[in-house]
């Protein structure tokens, strides 16, 4: 498993993380910043999520083109 953090405040919802890897993240629809998709959070925090191994680079794509480098991928 891969831990996703997301530095959701500093998040200007650009929409780059969900176009380029919509199985792990989305655009949250209380605040429209990035979180974790569901199915991925630990306890149920949209900041915070263990993803699959095979899910890695499409995370650590996502990370990569993030201007604002909020997205935080850890192996």
């Amino acid at each position: 498993m891969v831990k996703v953090t997301i530095d959701r405040p500093g998040c200007i919802s650009c929409e780059s993380c969900w176009t380029l890897c919509p199985d792990i993240f989305e655009q949250d629809p209380a605040d429209d910043l990035s979180s974790v998709t569901e199915q991925y959070r630990v306890n149920d925090n949209p900041a915070e999520g263990e993803v699959p191994d095979d899910l890695a680079d499409c995370a650590v794509e996502a990370a990569d083109a993030c201007p604002v480098t909020v997205i935080v991928v850890e192996e």
